[in-house]
């Protein structure tokens, strides 16, 4: 079970299979995370590498590696770096980039860390540059120069810092600068999950909320999580909700996709606003290729919204392209909403090729 991300908000609000964490998440996760990595579920590549950076430095007595966590929010990195602080044994203290707009609050935090320490820094390719220029030598020397005074009377203080352990978190590592990603000894890439590893989490978060729960009803809910544990829980939930008002309490195959069906959640994960973007690709547009606003018009929804709310998923699943004439769809999309794609020979809008015979 394994949950990440805490910060941000969704940009539909709150998707019943959005990754982010709204309130109700953090209030359960807190409760449910894994205590240690024998208890972490999946991410088994990771799992064994950051295990072997962890013994190592507990056998030499000293502090573990700057650790850096990537992938799509809700597949982990938050419970990892609560995991690694409790295999070092040490305290961990938690923020975020955003929180972290000047170069003073990082000194600020970093001079009030113990030897040991793990500080755990989410989203940390949004963290000011004053501050990630710090960070760097930081990280090095264990060792910052805080500023007094302004102009030509400034003068740079050296402050030493007690050895620690910085675990970076970030959903788009692309962004950050090679001078900061070169100095964290160890880098992970958080995988999204396969059905059978969601199964298990599943059954654990189950077995922890006292729902009650065959094999068949985790599968369903599991196959609908689209491969992040988060959102897996989050449906636990609702289909409990559903399981003990509708019925005996009791989570089968048919009261999982029945509870799931009233949140309009289908069996391949996809929510309304999923299906909406489909279908006036599909209807509307004959399939495409269509542009991004004229979509986003269709669907009734920013820009942005559909661009990186809907697509992404839609992308990873093969229902949808990103072209440079503009989005298409896959012939898994019209299989996916039953409809049957258009002749050969006739544009995306049904009408007949301009330059056909």
């Amino acid at each position: 079970m394994n949950w990440d991300d805490t910060t941000g908000t969704d940009a539909t609000g709150e998707r019943l299979v959005g990754s982010v964490a709204d309130r109700e998440d953090q209030a359960v996760e807190a409760a449910l995370r894994p205590k240690d990595l024998g208890e972490f579920i999946g991410q088994e590549k990771v799992r064994e590498q950051l295990d072997l950076v962890l013994r190592a430095a507990r056998a030499r007595g000293a502090t573990a590696d700057h650790v850096l966590l990537s992938g799509a929010p809700g597949l982990g990195k938050t419970t990892l770096s609560m995991i690694i602080a409790a295999e070092m044994e040490a305290p961990i203290r938690i923020t975020s980039g955003p929180a972290i707009q000047h170069a003073g609050d990082l000194a600020a935090i970093l001079s009030s860390l113990q030897e040991g320490e793990v500080l755990f820094l989410d989203e940390i390719h949004r963290m000011s540059r004053p501050a990630e220029e710090m960070l760097y030598m930081a990280m090095e020397d264990f060792r910052v120069d805080v500023i007094v005074g302004k102009g030509p009377g400034a003068t740079a203080i050296p402050l030493e810092l007690p050895p620690f352990t910085l675990v970076g978190a970030t959903t788009r590592a692309g962004l950050l600068p090679p001078p900061l990603r070169d100095r964290f000894g160890f880098t992970a890439h958080m995988e999204f999950y396969e059905p059978a590893e969601l199964e298990r989490v599943v059954h654990r978060s189950a077995s922890l909320l006292d729902v009650e729960i065959d094999p068949a009803g985790a599968a369903e809910i599991a196959g609908r999580s689209r491969g992040t544990p988060r959102i897996a829980n989050r449906l636990l939930r609702r289909v409990r909700d559903y399981a003990q008002v509708k019925a005996d309490g009791l989570v089968t195959k048919d009261i999982a996709a029945a509870a799931l069906a009233v949140y309009e959640v289908d069996a391949r994960g996809l929510d309304r606003l999923d299906r909406a973007v489909l279908e006036a690709l599909l209807k509307l547009f004959g399939g495409g290729p269509v542009g991004l606003s004229t979509l986003s018009v269709a669907v009734g929804e920013e820009r942005e919204t559909v661009e990186e709310v809907a697509e992404p998923f839609l992308v990873r699943e093969g229902l949808l392209a990103r072209t440079p004439r503009g989005r298409v769809a896959t012939p898994a999309a019209w299989a996916h909403l039953g409809l049957t794609p258009p002749r050969p020979g006739t544009s995306g809008n049904g009408q007949g090729d301009l330059f056909g015979a």
